[in-house]
């Protein structure tokens, strides 16, 4: 058993409907086979960066724990859930696809590259980004 102070986790129950709408029809692929979608929330009072480094521990060490009862190849996640342990994106152009690849398919599984392309159309500056955009190609 893991005893954990401040993690809570929150399921989201799935099923259903969701099953209708094929993974592709949408951005949002995380429906056939998934009852559930888990959030992982931590709140802590204490102030200064030991305790945030032990809450934040706390997290991480409760979401190991969890790696056998979830999604694997890759571990999927959704992107309202932001997860910035996954990876961020680094550099631009195809550095910024390599890396942006890592947490894009954990969000997106096989609507990335389609992603990557409608927004390299749609915003090739990139101007509406932050550390885990869809990345654009040069």
């Amino acid at each position: 058993m893991v005893e954990l102070g401040g993690v809570i986790l929150v399921f989201n129950s799935y099923g259903g409907r969701m099953n209708e709408v094929p993974a592709d029809a949408t951005p949002f692929p995380h429906r056939a086979g998934n009852l559930f979608k888990i959030q992982y929330q931590i709140t802590w009072n204490d102030a200064g960066p030991e305790a945030a480094n032990n809450y934040m521990n706390q997290s991480r060490v409760m979401y190991e724990f969890m790696e056998y009862y979830v999604s694997k190849n890759p571990r999927s996640t959704f992107l309202n859930y932001r997860d910035l342990d996954i990876g961020v994106m680094t550099g631009t152009g195809i550095n910024g696809y390599r890396s942006g690849r890592v947490y894009g398919e954990k969000y997106f599984m096989g609507n990335f590259d389609r992603l990557v392309k409608i927004k390299t159309a749609v915003d090739p500056d990139n101007f509406f980004r932050n550390e885990q955009s869809i990345p654009v190609l040069p």
